[in-house]
């Protein structure tokens, strides 16, 4: 009875030994075939990673290859990517720097730009002799409430800058759009809401002329036709003037390079037209 029970012990052991064995060697095989499939998906994710990779995941010495290549990957991508974070802050730095600390770029002053005051000069290309200020000046003396849309200051930057860009004389110009708007107060064809300070195609008292959308693009249109007269090249911007084409057309290769040319063209009969404009011109500079 005793061996009998012995060898039935001996026999229940040897079979939990082999089932428990089995299940744990199916156990490991399972988890190594998860573990491979797994390394599948993720390579199947990473578009730049090469089928190579699926076999180093299925082997052990592959398999630490595979772990050394990655890491350093890993290692490579970490240090790009600190590389960058770096410049990226030290570009970032910089841009404050600047911004608190801007550096003093010297601009020129007004009257390096300006030509030496001559009355016998009247030529409508050229530089200009007057100041911004004392064009403001001559205005607001006239009429301290011109009808406009900007301001008297901002006019007459827009007459430099746009003079600047066609090489034409800004204060004469802007002299001439006094005359013609009779400093801003209007009253006749032209109103202020055109934004035409020249009387650009106002050809009759009924015939009110060009409408601008802005001042600065009456101001151009202005400078354009200045331009049309005296000289046969194009302008920098793009034409805003209706009558640039017409001057061209009508006078073909010929030019009109002083005020006084525009006697009897700009306006007409005008027999002393330019020589008001720069009667005026000079009374800008005698405080009149």
């Amino acid at each position: 009875m005793k061996r009998s029970s012995v060898k039935t012990k001996a026999a229940f052991l040897a079979f939990s030994t082999f089932f428990l064995g089995g299940a744990f060697l199916s156990g490991i095989a399972e988890a190594r075939v998860h573990g491979a499939n797994s390394t599948t998906v993720a390579m199947e994710n990473h578009d730049d990673k090469s089928h190579d990779d699926y076999h180093y995941g299925n082997s052990g010495r592959h398999g630490r290859k595979h772990e050394h290549q990655e890491k350093y990957r890993d290692d490579n991508i970490n240090s790009a990517v600190l590389n960058n974070n770096n410049k990226d802050a030290n570009n970032i730095k910089n841009r404050i720097d600047e911004i608190l600390h801007p550096k003093n770029h010297s601009l020129p002053n007004e009257k390096d730009l300006m030509a030496p005051i001559d009355f016998d000069d009247i030529q409508i290309l050229g530089r200009p002799m007057a100041t911004q200020q004392q064009c403001v000046d001559y205005l607001l003396r006239s009429n301290p409430y011109p009808n406009i849309s900007v301001s008297p200051q901002d006019l007459v930057a827009y007459y430099y800058e746009e003079g600047e860009l066609e090489g034409v004389r800004p204060d004469v110009a802007f002299v001439q759009a006094l005359k013609e708007t009779g400093f801003f107060r209007y009253g006749g064809t032209v109103t202020p809401d055109q934004n035409n300070y020249c009387g650009l195609g106002t050809t009759s008292a009924t015939v009110k002329g060009a409408y601008f959308a802005t001042a600065r693009m009456g101001v151009r249109a202005h400078i354009q036709h200045l331009l049309a007269y005296a000289s046969l090249r194009e302008p920098s911007e793009p034409i805003v003037d209706p009558r640039f084409e017409l001057v061209r057309e009508k006078f073909g290769g010929e030019t009109f390079g002083t005020w006084i040319d525009l006697n009897g063209r700009w306006a007409v009969p005008g027999y002393t037209y330019g020589q008001s404009i720069m009667e005026m011109f000079g009374q800008l500079f005698q405080g009149k």
